[in-house]
C-alpha cells in the first residue's frame, strides 16, 4: 500500500470514528438528564485556539501546546532532510 493511501484511509477512518463517538454521546444523553459540556481546538498552522466551557479546557490547552511543539520540530526535520 502506498504512503498517500494509507494517509487518506488513516483520516477518513478518524472522520467516522468521530462521527460515531458524537453518535454515541448524543445516545446516551437521550437517556434521561445529563450534563453537556463542550469544547476543542482549532489550530491554525501551529498556533492552537482552545475554547470550551469545562476544567477539561484546560487539558486541552496542555495537549494543544504539545501538538504545536512536535508540529514545529516535524516542520525543522522535514526542511533539513
Amino acid at each position: 500500500m502506498e504512503k498517500g493511501t494509507l494517509l487518506i484511509a488513516l483520516g477518513m477512518g478518524m472522520i467516522f470514528l468521530g462521527f460515531f463517538l458524537v453518535f454515541i454521546g448524543t445516545l446516551l444523553s437521550a437517556g434521561g438528564e445529563a450534563e453537556v459540556e463542550g469544547g476543542g481546538v482549532i489550530m491554525i498552522g501551529p498556533i492552537p485556539i482552545v475554547f470550551g466551557t469545562s476544567r477539561g479546557a484546560t487539558l486541552v490547552m496542555v495537549l494543544s501546546v504539545v501538538l504545536m511543539v512536535l508540529w514545529i520540530i516535524g516542520a525543522l526535520i522535514a526542511r533539513r532532510g
